[in-house]
This record gives C-alpha cells, structure tokens and sequence, in this order.
C-alpha cells in the first residue's frame, strides 16, 4: 500500500483544480481514515470548487459525496474497522452535546461539519473524517451507487418519507435531475402516485421507467394547474435550483398539503399569506440527513432498486466534471473514479 495520496486541490480563488501528492497521516483521536473508491460531484461542489468565500483557507480540496474503505482509526473509535465500507456525506460530523445533537437532529447543528468546507474533501484517494460522518454501506450496493446517497439519496428519501403522506397519496416532483430523478423512484417505491415535472417531453420515457405515473412538462403547461386538474398534490418536492415556480406550483397542492424545497438559489419565495392560510398548506425547506438516515436509505435502496444514474470520471478529470455541471451537460450524477487517482 502506497504512503502517499492523490488529492484534487484548489490553491487560490476561481485557480484551477489541480492534482498533488501528499504523504499519508494517521487518524487523530475521534476521527477514521478511508481510502476512497468513489466519489461524486454536486451542484454545491460548484461553489466550493470556485474557492471564492470570505474565509476560505487554502488549499480547497472539495467533494462531500465519498465512498470507500476505512483503513485506520483514531484513537478512541469504536464500532469501526479496517475493511468497513462506508460513505460519508453532506453531514461531515457535529458536535454530539448541543440541544440538536442530543434529540438526534445533528444536521443542524450549529458546529455541523461539511466535507471540502470544513475538512479536505473527498476529491481525494485518501480522506480522514470524524467517526460520527460515517455510514455503513449494506452489502448488494456498489460504492459508485453508494456515493451519491450521502447528500442526494438521502435528501431525496428524507423529504418524501418524513412529510407524512397518507398511503396512496399523490407526490409529485419538480426537476428531474440529480435530486429529481431519485425522488421519483423513492416516491414510487414508496407507494405514491408519482408525478414527474420537467421542462420539455424528451424526459418522460425515462421518468416512466423510473416509476413516474404522470408526467407533466412544464414548458408545454403551468404544472401547479395540471395538478390542481388532477386533484392537487399532497406533497410536491421541488428539487430544481430555481425559485421562481413556487408560486405557480403552490397551486397544485391539495388542502393541508406540503409544497418542500430542496434545490434553491439567491432568490426569495413570495407566496399569497390568504391563500397559505386559506387551505392550510405548508411550505417548508429540507436538509441533507444523519448518517442513521443515509443508511436507511441505502438499505430501501437495496430492497426496492433504487439507484442513482451515474456517470464515471476519473478522479484527475475532476475540472472537466465541474465544467460539464456548470454547463448543465450530465443528466443526472458525475462520480469520480478515485481506485487509481487518473
């Protein structure tokens, strides 16, 4: 086994990312080592990779979406060994004594960790992480599968499982991307009536085969109007990163339903107060999940066949992956390929 490591880094704002070579450390106390098989690439990882924040310290090495094997372990770490497969995500570990912490909220918590923020990210052959980051990865999921579940499997599975729709209901889901298109499998699964929205029709073949009932494309027709038409959404998942539908969307809702957000961006969401009062309808933001919860996700994902869409790159070609995000070129998610760091 090789002392040294390949990492992605970013050594200056808007600089290019560019590998280097660095030795292997062991593990403080608290925290596991993992060599990393694979790992993906998210629209937050646009931002991170831009190294463009007040108090970014160099060098940047990004990527919150790591899957791999842990090799070493602090002092002080239990239930983890050598040879574990594990992912870690978006949660990169928290304090474990606030209020949050304690009634197991701990992605809101306010010393929560973020992979390639708080700590070198997972563009890397080799990552240390605190042990509380880490998710075991279930036997009959592949690593590349698995990576993707630390930030838009368990979003996605999270913000339909825990809105507390009745069986049977209606879910529709607005963008299917990389957030999207794993929503609607998961609301499928789940035994929803699935509605997928995108914009044009070249979409609902593949949302069809991804479980999707209905399909609505939004350039042809207000979808907010298509679902009041259908009866109204119990819960709609807005997984694009724009703002702007809301309004139009929150018409599609049933009385008492739920419109989440879980892809944003600058902008701001006006909504009618006569009308949100009118038909007790919420609306509400959704955030990443624990470990706990990556795994729950995970293991559905096994049973039900869940998986993400994935495109391999490898782990050198990590500025070409962000290019073609930024450029809005892959349907679904770009996993870097770090086995062999080229």
């Amino acid at each position: 086994m090789s002392d040294s490591t390949v990492t992605m880094v970013v050594t200056e704002p808007r600089g290019p990312l560019h590998a280097v070579v660095a030795e292997k450390v062991p593990p403080p106390a608290g925290w596991v080592r993992v060599s990393v098989v694979a790992s993906g690439v998210c629209h937050a990882d646009i931002a991170t990779a831009a190294a463009t924040g007040e108090d970014t310290a160099f060098p940047v090495s990004p990527g919150h979406e790591v899957a791999g094997l842990v090799t070493e372990t602090g002092d002080g770490v239990e239930g983890w060994v050598a040879g574990d497969r594990v992912s870690v995500g978006w949660f990169g570990g928290s304090c474990g004594h606030c209020a949050h912490c304690r009634s197991g909220d701990v992605v809101h918590c306010a010393e929560r960790k973020i992979p390639g923020l708080s700590y070198p990210g997972g563009w890397t052959q080799d990552i240390t992480v605190p042990a509380d980051a880490l998710a075991r990865v279930p036997d009959g999921l592949g690593l590349f599968d698995a990576a993707p579940f630390g930030c838009a499997g368990v979003t996605a599975f999270n913000a339909i499982r825990t809105a507390g729709v009745s069986a049977g209901g209606r879910v529709a889901v607005f963008g299917i991307g990389g957030l999207g298109h794993l929503a609607v499998q998961f609301a499928a699964q789940l035994g929803y009536e699935t509605v997928a929205i995108a914009r044009g029709g070249d979409r609902e073949p593949l949302v069809r085969e991804l479980g999707a009932h209905h399909y609505i494309d939004s350039d042809a027709h207000a979808p907010g109007a298509v679902l009041k038409e259908f009866g109204g959404a119990d819960l709609i998942v807005c997984t694009a990163s724009s703002t702007a539908p809301v309004d139009e969307l929150l018409t599609g809702l049933r009385t008492h339903g739920q419109l989440t957000l879980v892809g944003v961006d600058a902008g701001s969401v006006t909504v009618p107060a006569a009308r949100l009062v009118m038909n007790g309808h919420t609306l509400t933001g959704h955030l990443t999940g624990s470990p706990r919860e990556t795994e729950e996700a995970m293991a559905f994902a096994v049973t039900t066949g869940v998986r993400p869409m994935i495109e391999r790159m490898p782990l050198k070609k990590a500025a070409d992956a962000v290019t073609r995000l930024r450029s809005g070129a892959p349907r679904f998610r770009i996993v870097l390929d770090a086995s062999g760091g080229e």
